[in-house]
């Protein structure tokens, strides 16, 4: 029996797909802290100079101890999410109503919720900024 290369393929595309997605995440985390040590050594330096030197230490940027990859959601930001999650459930919606039956339809609930749900909060949001303001 003769294995070729042909026959193997179909098994290596989701073994490779699997092993890059995982690898490129262990990238991203491994670069990201490669740069978070790089700028707590050169921090770390700049304070010895200045204590050698009877300066005043400076001290450490609050940008450090916060997370790069999370921005604070705004209003306007919930409001973009929320009108993709709302039209995409009722493309969905319609489209498996379309070719399906209306039980399997019912799946698209889910992201048109979500886009109800953050509608609602951009909502929220807006009204609470106008009584600040």
């Amino acid at each position: 029996m003769e294995i070729t290369l042909k026959h193997i393929m179909p098994f290596m595309i989701p073994i490779i797909a699997i092993i890059m997605g995982v690898g490129i995440g262990m990238l991203a985390l491994w670069l990201d802290h490669q740069k978070k040590t790089r700028i707590f050594e050169l921090h770390h330096k700049e304070r010895l100079l200045a204590i050698e030197r009877g300066m005043e230490v400076p001290p450490l940027p609050a940008e450090l101890f916060q997370n790069a990859r999370k921005p604070e959601s705004s209003p306007e930001s919930n409001l973009q999410s929320g009108l993709i999650m709302l039209l995409l459930g009722l493309a969905i919606g319609t489209a498996m109503a379309l070719n399906f039956d209306l039980a399997t339809a019912a799946w698209a609930l889910i992201p048109l919720s979500i886009g109800v749900a953050k509608l609602a909060f951009y909502a929220i949001a807006r009204k609470k900024q106008n009584a600040i303001a």
